[in-house]
C-alpha cells in the first residue's frame, strides 16, 4: 500500500498531537509481530542446532570467554567495555575507548593475542 507524498504529509500532520500510547498501539496493531517473532525464533533455533552439532570446534570467542569469563574482574570489565562499544558511533571512538580501558590494565600476556584474534575475526565478519 503506497501513499503519495501529500497523503503521507496529511497523515503526519494528523498524528502530530495524538496521544502517544494510542498511536503506538495503532502502529503495533498493524505490524505482523507474531510472524517476525516466529521467524527470529526459527533462525535462532537453526543457529543453536548448528553450533551444538560441532562441539569439538572452539571459536576465538570460546577461548576468550574461557580466559576472561564473568567470574573474574577482567571478564566483568570486558563485558562493560563490550556494552559501551555497542553505543559508540564510529570506529575512531571505539579505538579510543579500547585504548582507554584495556591498555592500562594488567591483563597478562594472553590478552593481546586473544584481543587481536577477536578483532580480526570481527573485522572479517566471522
Amino acid at each position: 500500500m503506497t501513499a503519495d507524498l501529500g497523503e503521507l504529509r496529511r497523515r503526519i500532520r494528523a498524528a502530530k498531537y495524538m496521544d502517544e500510547a494510542a498511536l503506538v498501539d495503532s502502529m503495533i496493531d498493524g505490524y505482523p509481530i507474531a510472524q517476525v517473532a516466529a521467524s527470529v525464533e526459527r533462525q535462532a533455533a537453526k543457529l543453536v542446532v548448528a553450533v551444538r552439532a560441532r562441539p569439538e570446534e572452539h571459536t576465538v570467542l570460546d577461548t576468550f570467554l574461557q580466559e576472561y569469563g564473568l567470574h573474574s574482574d577482567e571478564g566483568v570489565a570486558l563485558m562493560c567495555l563490550a556494552e559501551s562499544l555497542l553505543r559508540v558511533p564510529d570506529a575512531e571512538t571505539m579505538d579510543a575507548l579500547i585504548r582507554d580501558k584495556v591498555v592500562p590494565a594488567n591483563w597478562g600476556v594472553n590478552i593481546l593475542a586473544i584481543l587481536l584474534r577477536c578483532w580480526s575475526t570481527l573485522r572479517r565478519g566471522g
